[in-house]
This record gives C-alpha cells, sequence and structure tokens, in this order.
C-alpha cells in the first residue's frame, strides 16, 4: 500500500486549521452561555427587587377597602402606554390596580402561593419577564395577586451585542493565531528546506556534503547521509581502481603471451593469436571503461567547452597533420552533471573514430534543443552500410583489421551514453561518410552561470 503523500507544512497548517476550528467555537460557547445566564440572572434580580418594592407599597384603604398602591416604582415607564413595563393587582377575578403603560390590557396570572417566573407574550407581541405572586392582606377577604413584567428587548439586545463582539473577536483571534501558528512551522521546518537545498546542491554537483550546522536531530541525520556519500564515494573510487589495476596487471602478460605466440607453429599461432586478441581487446575496453565515472548522481557541473577544450585541441593538430579540417561549433554556457573524465572519452573516441575515417573533412556541433544536450559529428569518410553500422557497436569489432586500434571506441561511447541515460544513433551523413547523434536528457542539464 502506497502511504500517503503531502507538504509537511500543509498538514501542520490543516491540522492547526481544525484544531482551532473546534477550540474556539467550543470556548464562543461556552463564554456565550455564561454571559447569557449571568444576564438573566441580574436581569430577573432587578425585577425581583422591582417586585418586592410594589409588594411592600401595597396596602389596602381602611375607608374604602380598596387597594392602594403608597409608593411609585421610580421608573417613568411604568406610565408610559405600552412601553414593555408594567404591574398588575388583582383581587381574587377582578383587577384592582394596574400600571398605566397596561392601557386596557391584562397580564395572565397563575394563583400560587409562592413566587412564579415566566416568559410570556405581553401586549404588542412583547416578549415579557414576569414574576407573580398571591398573599392574603389583612382585613382584605380574598388573596391580592402581585404581577410584575418587564420586557426583555434591553436584556435579548445585550446579550446579542456581547454575542456579536465574542464572535468577532474570536475570528480575530482565530486569524491570530493561525498566522502565529504558520510563522511558527515556517520556522520550525526551516532546517528541513535548508537540508533540502543542500541535498539538491548535492545532487547537481555544486556541493560534495551536507552542511551539519542544524537542530540536534537534523545534524545527526545530516551527519549519517555525509558518511553515507563518503563511503559511496570510497566505494566508486575503489572499484574504478580495482578495474585499473585488473585491467593494467592483465595487459602485461597478454603482451609477453602474444610474442611467445609468435614461436608457435603456423596452426598453433593463429589460434593463439585469436583468443589472446579476445582477452587483450576485454582488458582495452575495461582499462579505458575503469576510468570513467558513467553516472550523474555525484557527478559535478562542468562548462562543455571549458572540458572539451584540451581534447579539442589536441584532436585538431592531429587533423591538421593528416590533411584534415576539423570544425567544431560548441553552444555557450552550456553546462552539464557529468564527470570531466566521461566526457573527454566520450567526444575524444567520437572524433579520433572519424578522423581516421574521414578523407578531408570533419565537423562537430554540441547544441541545446528543448531540455536535451545534442551532439551531433560528421565525417566525409567511406561510410558504413546498415550492418556494418550495427555490427560496430559490438564490442571489438573493427571493419577494417588493416587499420590500427582496438575497435572499442564506438562501444565505449554507447555504454557512456547509455549510463548517463542518452542515446546514439549512426546514420549516413550529408558529407557523405557517418554521422554519429548522441542526446543527453534533460535530467543532466544545467544553464552555466556568467562569468
Amino acid at each position: 500500500m502506497t502511504p500517503p503523500r503531502g507538504s509537511l507544512t500543509r498538514r501542520l497548517l490543516l491540522a492547526s486549521l481544525v484544531l482551532v476550528l473546534v477550540i474556539l467555537p467550543l470556548v464562543g460557547g461556552g463564554l456565550s452561555y455564561s454571559f447569557r445566564e449571568s444576564a438573566s440572572a441580574s436581569f430577573d434580580e432587578r425585577l425581583s427587587s422591582m417586585h418586592r418594592v410594589l409588594l411592600a407599597a401595597l396596602d389596602r384603604d381602611p375607608q374604602s377597602g380598596a387597594l392602594v398602591v403608597n409608593d411609585s416604582l421610580g421608573d417613568a415607564r411604568f406610565d408610559q402606554v405600552f412601553s414593555g413595563w408594567y404591574w398588575q393587582i388583582s383581587d381574587g377575578e377582578r383587577l384592582s390596580r394596574g400600571s398605566r403603560s397596561l392601557w386596557d390590557q391584562r397580564l395572565p396570572i397563575t394563583a400560587s402561593p409562592d413566587t412564579v417566573w415566566r416568559t410570556i407574550e405581553g401586549p404588542r407581541g412583547q416578549r415579557l419577564r414576569l414574576v407573580e405572586r398571591s398573599l392574603r392582606l389583612s382585613g382584605h377577604p380574598h388573596p391580592v395577586h402581585v404581577s410584575l413584567a418587564v420586557s426583555r428587548q434591553e436584556l435579548d439586545a445585550e446579550v446579542a451585542r456581547f454575542e456579536w463582539l465574542l464572535w468577532l473577536s474570536l475570528l480575530g483571534l482565530g486569524v491570530l493565531l493561525l498566522t502565529g501558528l504558520a510563522l511558527q512551522i515556517r520556522w520550525g521546518l526551516a532546517p528541513l528546506r535548508s537540508l533540502h537545498a543542500d541535498l539538491a546542491a548535492v545532487k547537481g554537483g555544486q556541493r560534495e556534503r551536507l552542511d551539519t550546522r542544524l537542530p540536534t536531530e537534523l545534524a545527526e541525520l545530516a551527519v549519517t547521509m555525509n558518511e553515507v556519500l563518503d563511503h559511496d564515494r570510497r566505494l566508486i573510487e575503489r572499484g574504478r581502481a580495482t578495474a585499473g589495476n585488473l585491467a593494467h596487471a592483465l595487459k602485461t602478460p597478454v603482451s609477453v603471451l602474444m610474442t611467445q605466440a609468435e614461436r608457435l607453429p603456423e596452426t598453433e599461432r593463429a589460434r593463439m593469436r585469436q583468443e589472446l586478441g579476445r582477452i587483450d581487446a576485454a582488458v582495452r575496453h575495461h582499462l579505458a571503461r575503469a576510468s570513467a565515472v558513467g553516472s550523474a548522481a555525484l557527478a559535478a557541473r562542468v562548462r562543455l567547452a571549458r572540458v572539451l577544450a584540451p581534447v579539442l585541441d589536441g584532436l585538431s593538430r592531429l587533423a591538421t597533420r593528416r590533411g584534415i579540417r576539423l570544425e567544431t561549433r560548441v553552444a555557450d554556457g552550456l553546462a552539464l552533471r557529468i564527470d570531466p573524465n566521461d566526457l573527454q572519452e566520450l567526444t575524444g573516441n567520437l572524433l579520433e573514430n572519424a578522423i581516421d575515417w574521414a578523407r578531408t573533412r570533419v565537423e562537430l556541433d554540441l547544441w541545446l534543443e528543448g531540455d536535451s544536450v545534442r551532439l551531433r559529428l560528421e565525417d566525409d569518410g567511406p561510410g558504413m552500410s546498415a550492418q556494418e553500422r550495427e555490427a560496430v557497436l559490438k564490442r571489438g569489432v573493427r571493419l577494417d583489421e588493416r587499420r590500427p586500434g582496438s575497435g572499442l571506441g564506438l562501444s565505449i561511447v554507447e555504454e557512456l551514453v547509455s549510463l548517463y541515460g542518452g542515446t546514439m544513433t549512426l546514420d549516413p551523413a550529408a558529407l557523405g561518410g557517418l554521422r554519429v547523434s548522441v542526446t543527453l536528457p534533460g535530467g543532466l542539464l544545467e544553464k552555466a552561470p556568467a562569468e
């Protein structure tokens, strides 16, 4: 099963967002509930105080026996019609007294000796908070029911205003928290980005080791990765050295055996020379290949023109001595992540082969095409048939045994190009001879900085 992939920064930000979206609404809901309960309790306490004042001001006129209120409740809204502030005194089923604000309306009553709290709908559809109680007055034949009701409009408006400010504040707090967490995540992951940049530099050949000036956890990782890189380089160098040593060790005995074979009878000498020739071809191949890296994994970025300059200069002099005009065109500013020895081996083998077979002219072009580097080499020699072009890529195959050489040049070039992920083709040239086309992929390509 493939593990889920995604940005670590995105995951941390998503986790922070979920955390903020869960915690802040819970906190907001808790604060809103607490304020609503506190405001309602304070409102009820105020209503209860006015109800007690109303109860204390209630009395009976000794002459007429009517119920009277001896004192004002101290709020002018009880005198404003349908203001939402009402009081009412009932003598049994008969309304005895009521605030002027009630006008011709009545409040519903619940006959109970205990104090009763209710939310009712009053005149004009107002939501009222009502407190009521029945009591007996001395000398009065019926229980007296005292009700006091106040509109919840102010309370509800206060709660709504608090909740609006609360959620606005929590929204601002959430934005600040997410911004702070984003900055914290970016700062916390900065060493990882630095490590990633170092790895890209090592891969691109711009550095050989990772910077270990990192937090403790990542520093240990960088040290371990540096050890792995050093180990790989030692293995590569050891493998190249071993192959070279082995090739050199075999080269001398093979040369001695070739000399000794000349003393054998003709029939045995031909067979011995054939077998020794196969051994010599293999030795020469591995001796030539031992110096090649053949991979861009740890290769540095090199300028094509700069690396090829000594090869082109030497082969130009060779071509001039042989009466051959060598034309080279290398595009400016091109750089590849390739081992310099491999680049020189590749180009040198192709040019030597072309000069050996050319009559008067050899052309070499190196340029950028799309995201790949193209190499094209043409000569005006005899060229090759399709069968010869296929056979010449086999190790040690020589089309003309009279010419010096081991027949390894093109096979080594093809192997190098293949190891770097490129392609090589052989075709008839416009000059009349052979055209060799090499394409190296864009993964190796880098633009060289201006000097």
